[in-house]
């Protein structure tokens, strides 16, 4: 099967997780129902590379080495070029006391690890849409 080929029309996901195998599961997925998906394994230059992405979504890992993904997320809720991208919060931090925080952060949604990527992809498709076909 050929690999689609990328277009300025396709939703593009930017996934930061230090997981090595989280990474690879969220983007096969994303991939193969046709988002456009960037990842990083650190939180460095985070801020940057979102306002240069620019991406329709953002699934942030909590604990990562450097910044925080609780960190960033704010930050991105503070910045007016980044406010409107929504951001998924995917964590092994499983509290609920973690959970509110991270919703008065401003993400959309908290989900914890280990997850279903099918329910992921319904929420990331519910959250901006189905990408181009």
């Amino acid at each position: 099967m050929k690999e689609r080929k990328k277009t300025a029309f396709m939703k593009k996901v930017l996934i930061v997780d230090d997981e090595p195998f989280i990474l690879m599961i969220v983007e096969d997925k994303l991939k193969k129902a046709g988002y456009h998906v960037i990842t990083r394994r650190t939180s460095s230059n985070a801020m940057a590379l979102v306002k240069k992405e620019t991406p329709d979504l953002v699934i942030m890992d909590w604990m990562l080495p450097g910044i925080s993904g609780l960190d960033i997320c704010k930050s991105l809720g503070e910045d007016p070029e980044t406010r409107g991208i929504p951001v998924f919060m995917l964590t092994a931090k499983g509290q609920e006391a973690d959970e509110v925080q991270g919703y008065q952060c401003g993400i959309k949604q908290y989900i914890t690890k280990p997850f279903s990527p099918k329910a992921l992809l319904k929420l990331i498709e519910e959250t901006i849409g189905k990408p181009e076909q």
